[in-house]
């Protein structure tokens, strides 16, 4: 297991994870979110290929509407 930090929230994941499989964990996988590990910008198309590290900084952003 690996200790993350998903929004300033300490959560745990089995090693190996890849990003777009945490996302469906936390149930973000179906809705348009940014996504920054240790403050870098994660593009949507590299989520298979971003494996999660212990200590990682996860933050997922979900865009918000306005007028």
């Amino acid at each position: 297991m690996i200790i993350v930090s998903l929004n300033n929230e300490r959560v745990e994941l089995p090693a190996d994870t890849p990003l777009s499989d945490a996302l469906q964990r936390w149930h973000y996988a179906d809705q348009p979110v940014a996504v920054a590990i240790n403050s870098e910008f994660v593009p949507r198309a590299q989520y298979p290929q971003v494996v999660l590290q212990n200590s990682d900084q996860v933050d997922v952003v979900r865009p918000v509407g306005g007028g």
